[in-house]
């Protein structure tokens, strides 16, 4: 509100003294006009006088009367001036007369009105100066009679201006209307705006108390309802964010609890046979080994997926050949895969060098065909092809495997998530693998897609910068 105030007062200040300055300039420059017809006016009347005696001292006397009633009706003074001497003056009102003495100019004159009449001697011309408070006009009389003579008319600024006074009151009027309209208008608008604002402080203090489901609802300024729809947003986001984490902390400690419940169950039904055989010990030994590796791959896919965080994970960065890469990861899974006959079938166009994390785009890589290799059928394929542009390398598996339904598509990314959860049992899977490789693909600035259909397979495709941007 101060603000809209200052503003308001600077506006008014601008224009009330534009105002000012206009009114003064128009009152001096038609003071000038005044003087100059007047001057003309007694130059005409002393310029109409001829070498008759008798009618140029009528012409005289008319002049001074002249003169005198310009000094009554106007504060006029009015001079004639011959050389560097004041022929007559009137000073003072119905004083004016001619005479024999005449006063030297520099007695009459100041320094400035002086080089104003050298300036009009020079220019023959008429000459207007403001000076010492004063508004002076000097003009020679062009007359033969009158040679070398010039009348000069002069006006206090203070009479002049005494007439703006009242339109300077009128001003100051308008310009207190103005300013209390103003101090209404800022209030108002401060009311205005300070409502809404105490409303949305309010929902905000309770979304900050935890209730991240309550939603704003401010009616008021486009402005504020944009902060609104954005605090909305956020909150949805938000909301969004502490679900999904509770859901990965039950996720997690369901995943770390059933092999532990497995193996408790194992032992439990060892200790309760006293006299068990050799042989059932040795099973129930493998199946508590394998529980045990279970437990270790989900802690350490957990560790992966930790140190792959995209806000806080470290890269290192080093420049290597993607084509070589592949090649040896493919070399360590073709055993797994010639298990059940799955062909592996490796494109590479060109021989691609880039700037990556080897550790962390191999485990990306790995977790990719691996799965393609989990989740196909008997005697089916994998092929894993490798291209590349002027700014980006490109990574596509694809295989013959199960597929994905589409509705289960976009959730393939997010931890502990299964399409089918018994057979991930079977192949040792956590769940945590693609979210691993989709948060290695981004640390790398690079992007991931799926491409699937159920019973002919799956194919994902991934880009990746050839060139690492921090």
């Amino acid at each position: 509100m101060a603000v809209l105030i200052l503003v308001g007062v600077a506006i008014i200040g601008i224009i009330t003294w534009v105002t000012f300055v206009s009114h003064r300039s128009s009152a001096i420059e038609q003071a000038y006009i005044n003087l100059e017809k007047q001057s003309k006016e007694i130059v005409n009347m002393l310029g109409d006088s001829n070498s008759d005696t008798s009618q140029k001292l009528l012409s005289e006397k008319d002049t001074l009367q002249y003169i005198a009633y310009l000094k009554k009706a106007y504060g006029m003074s009015s001079y004639m001036i011959k050389g560097n001497e004041c022929i007559f003056q009137n000073e003072i009102e119905n004083s004016a007369e001619f005479g024999d003495d005449a006063i030297p100019v520099s007695r009459i004159l100041s320094q400035k009105e002086r080089k104003a009449l050298q300036q009009a001697k020079k220019d023959n011309h008429f000459v207007k100066v403001t000076t010492n408070k004063k508004l002076f006009f000097v003009q020679p009389i062009s007359s033969k009679q009158n040679a070398d003579r010039y009348i000069a008319v002069s006006v206090d600024e203070a009479s002049v201006l005494a007439g703006t006074h009242k339109a300077q009151r009128n001003i100051y009027i308008v310009d207190a209307i103005l300013f209390l309209a103003i101090i209404l208008i800022a209030v108002f608008y401060s009311l205005s705006v300070i409502k809404p604002l105490k409303e949305l402080t309010t929902s905000i203090k309770k979304i900050t108390d935890g209730f991240l489901g309550e939603k704003l609802t401010v009616d008021s300024y486009t402005e504020v309802e944009d902060v609104v729809d954005s605090i909305n947003s956020m909150t949805t986001k938000l909301e969004t964010l502490e679900s999904s984490r509770q859901e990965f902390v039950s996720n997690v400690s369901h995943e770390l609890k059933t092999p532990i419940t497995s193996i408790k169950v194992l032992a439990d039904s060892l200790l309760q046979q006293e006299d068990a055989p050799a042989e059932l010990y040795r099973e129930f030994l493998i199946d508590i080994n394998a529980e045990i590796e279970r437990e270790n791959k989900i802690i350490t896919d957990l560790l992966s997926l930790v140190k792959m965080d995209k806000t806080s994970g470290v890269l290192n960065i080093t420049t290597i050949n993607i084509s070589e890469l592949c090649e040896q990861i493919l070399k360590r899974i073709k055993p797994i895969a010639a298990e059940r006959n799955i062909e592996l079938i490796f494109e590479s166009y060109r021989a691609i060098m880039a700037e990556v994390d080897e550790v962390k785009l191999s485990l990306a890589i790995n977790n990719l065909i691996e799965n393609a290799v989990k989740y196909n059928y008997d005697n089916g394929w994998v092929r894993v092809s490798l291209n590349a542009d002027h700014k980006f390398f490109y990574i596509k598996v694809a295989d013959s495997g199960v597929g994905i339904p589409e509705d289960e598509q976009d959730n393939v990314f997010e931890r502990f998530y299964r399409v089918d959860k018994a057979r991930s049992r079977e192949t040792g899977g956590t769940g945590l693998g693609l979210s691993i490789t989709r948060n290695a693909i981004l640390m790398h600035r690079g992007a991931i897609k799926i491409y699937s259909k159920e019973k002919e397979g799956t194919t994902f495709t991934v880009r990746i910068p050839l060139n690492y941007v921090s």
